[in-house]
């Protein structure tokens, strides 16, 4: 007997439009975009609805679509003289075509909307317009009139009771502070701003905005306690409507970062990679560049340098100087010369501080393997004073580290053991387990130029330690030879020629083969191992074997 299925019954026109209404309320929006969209094929929509239908695509990543969709929305605004309505979406195609650098078309429907509202008196549109305002002003580089413009749209979002013009305000402000070096007075309005986005005061566009803002802040000055709480936000907020995409991968980047500063290399490399896969459909994605540094970052890391040449490249295709992470891969491929070309032309263009301190950072790395103690001064000076003018601890674990590292390269390791002392205690209180392991690394050989190896071998067990726990394979190479250099000048009471017996007798040599060896007699070879029994309070070769293997001396 065969089975008869009934097909499902095609919606109305007024019943698409009802349930796409109540999917957009729902945040379902997938099924609001198909719904609105069956409503609109059939015999069109208000504009209201189109503006719906234009939210929905684009929080579905259909950014052209939306776009359209905004645009006939203004149209019919226009048209039925809802003049504010029409001036509102006007805005919002301006100031998005704002944030995506086209310049043209923001200038356009930016124009054309303070145009409708000549002669109006005070509306929350003005509000509105006072963003882009703000917005050119920080891409401009003053930050000053930017928190001004930014301070004034609040006034008018509070007037009007807007939660969205408020929270995008609010960001603004915190974020025009933070380029003005005035880092907790930022944050502390960033965080204001996130009260409305968790409270669900605002619109799912305005909230995802501000999440993004907040979380590129927090990269900018560090803050990774913030970076961690906010991150872990947007993820839940993302996952709550599974069918969101323009937020996903720029939470997946950040969320690389703050585990591979955290010491989780293993999820920071595969969110990395999820980061990656998300944001190349479709194409065109601006934060597409920052996840394959981000996947760079952490394959060089882990000694992965083929695959973290790869990642480089493609970043600097998509997005030049993100960072200096190409030229570190080629200091640690031991080449000192190309790396050293490499930092110098990022030095020259990448002038925004927070990111110039990680590239004055490298610089001094890197000059101090090129010997060339004048340029990493020079680099380590300018950090210094950078950092001087905000209230960041990772920059200050960054100034100190390298200027401890300069004063070590220039024979001073009393005075760099107290710099790189106070950059260890930083990087244990953010936490960030590699960098404080580096530290160590140089620690240690502070200590060991002023005669304490026993210091010396601690801070470089502890730190192999570390590098063994976080996969980190060209640290860890580089630290086990430190050690192995560090036990074999350890004879502790030998003589030079009883640590070469001992040695030989670890290698299973008989007394015989050592004398011939050694170019001495068989009653030498035994007075020597007689005076190391001793010295060493030893019973047996095989004992001596086991203190020469304890001891790095073969």
């Amino acid at each position: 007997m065969k089975t008869r299925f009934r097909s499902t019954p095609l919606l109305t026109r007024e019943q698409n439009l009802d349930a796409g209404v109540e999917a957009f309320q729902k945040q379902a929006w997938t099924s609001a975009y198909s719904h609105l969209s069956a409503a609109d094929r059939e015999a069109g929509v208000a504009p209201e609805h189109l503006v719906r239908l234009a939210q929905a695509a684009l929080l579905l990543g259909k950014e052209s679509e939306g776009a359209d969709m905004l645009a006939r929305a203004h149209q019919e605004f226009l048209e039925s003289q809802q003049i504010h309505s029409a001036v509102r979406c006007a805005f919002w195609l301006g100031f998005t075509a704002l944030t995506n650098n086209e310049t043209a078309k923001a200038g356009g429907w930016l124009a054309r909307a303070n145009r409708l509202l000549e002669g109006e008196s005070d509306c929350v549109e003005r509000g509105y317009l006072l963003l882009a305002d703000g917005y050119r002003a920080v891409r401009s580089g003053d930050p000053g009139t930017a928190y001004g413009v930014f301070l004034e749209a609040a006034a008018a979002g509070k007037r009007f009771a807007d939660k969205d013009l408020m929270a995008i305000a609010l960001q603004g402000q915190g974020r025009a502070l933070i380029r003005q070096g005035k880092v907790t007075d930022g944050l502390t309005l960033l965080d204001e701003a996130m009260v409305s986005v968790m409270a669900g005061e605002v619109s799912a566009l305005t909230a995802g905005g501000v999440y993004c803002s907040v979380l590129e802040a927090c990269g900018e000055v560090y803050d990774l306690r913030r970076a961690h709480e906010w991150t872990f936000a947007l993820k839940r907020w993302c996952e709550s409507q599974p069918d969101l995409v323009p937020y996903r991968g720029h939470c997946l980047v950040r969320r690389a970062e703050v585990l591979q500063l955290r010491g989780s290399w293993r999820d920071a490399l595969e969110e990395a990679r999820r980061a990656c896969e998300w944001l190349s459909e479709p194409p065109g994605k601006s934060a597409l560049g920052a996840a394959h540094y981000q996947l760079g970052e952490v394959q060089r890391l882990r000694g992965n340098l083929s695959e973290a040449g790869k990642a480089y490249e493609r970043a600097n295709q998509l997005r030049p100087n993100l960072g200096p992470g190409l030229a570190r891969l080629r200091l640690a491929q031991k080449h000192v010369d190309a790396a050293m070309s490499l930092i110098v032309r990022m030095a020259e263009e990448v002038r925004e501080p927070p990111r110039r301190a990680l590239v004055l950072d490298a610089y001094v790395e890197i000059a101090l393997a090129a010997d060339n103690h004048a340029a990493a001064q020079k680099a380590s000076d300018e950090l210094a004073a950078l950092v001087s003018d905000y209230e960041v601890p990772l920059l200050r674990a960054l100034a100190l580290r390298s200027a401890g590292g300069v004063l070590l390269a220039k024979g001073d390791a009393r005075g760099a053991l107290a710099d790189l002392r106070q950059s260890w205690n930083l990087w244990c209180e953010l936490p960030v387990p590699y960098e404080a392991a580096r530290v160590r690394c140089l620690i240690a050989e502070a200590c060991s130029k002023l005669g304490d190896e026993d210091n010396a071998i601690l801070e470089l067990s502890a730190a192999r330690e570390t590098f063994e726990q976080l996969g980190a394979a060209a640290d860890l190479a580089c630290v086990r030879a430190m050690l192995l250099k560090l036990k074999s000048q350890d004879g502790g009471p030998l003589t030079g020629r009883e640590v070469e017996v001992l040695r030989l007798v670890a290698s299973g040599m008989t007394n015989r083969r050592i004398a011939a060896a050694l170019n001495i007699s068989e009653k030498t070879v035994a007075r020597h191992m007689s005076n190391i029994f001793t010295k060493l309070d030893l019973a047996s070769r095989t004992a001596a074997t086991a203190y020469a293997y304890d001891h790095g001396l073969l």
